[in-house]
């Protein structure tokens, strides 16, 4: 797809280790499993559940079914520890929580996805409470478009 970014992994390692106490809070267990999917969207940044099982299967840990890393992904999804986004209108793009902090701009010329402050959609949320009355979250969104090089080869 487009060039994907890292993620800052001291952030991540600062919070893990509280991880097993905010699971038993919600009634859940901090799994082998849990822990391997969550260290993976850790260090890739933005991925499909497709990327994190490679990921996962690639950390020398024992191989998980594609079921697990989903079943992982809602559990820490609904923890507020990850968050996903569809840049695209197939798998969405999982990514920390901590790190919804952009909104994610895709071309659909060429796929290139990037990134732009959530402050840079302060207007657009602001007309659309005027107007609706209805509070967006942008931090879920993504706003396609043409990239710089493709307009200029049109």
């Amino acid at each position: 797809m487009g060039r994907r970014q890292l993620a800052d992994t001291r952030s991540y390692s600062g919070w893990v280790s509280d991880l097993g106490p905010r699971l038993r809070a919600h009634g859940k267990r901090l799994t082998s499993q849990r822990e391997r999917v969550l260290a993976a969207v850790g260090r890739l940044g933005h991925a499909t559940p497709e990327e994190i099982a490679e990921a996962v299967a690639a950390d020398g840990g024992a191989p998980l079914p594609a079921s697990t890393v989903y079943r992982s992904l809602d559990a820490l999804q609904e923890l507020g520890l990850v968050g996903h986004t569809h840049v695209d209108h197939r798998t969405p793009s999982y990514h920390l929580a901590e790190h919804a902090t952009h909104v994610h701009v895709v071309c659909r010329g060429c796929g290139w996805v990037g990134e732009v402050p959530l402050d840079a959609a302060d207007e657009l949320v602001s007309r659309i409470d005027e107007r609706l009355g209805f509070a967006a979250d942008v931090a879920h969104a993504a706003v396609h478009g043409l990239c710089r090089r493709c307009r200029e080869d049109m």
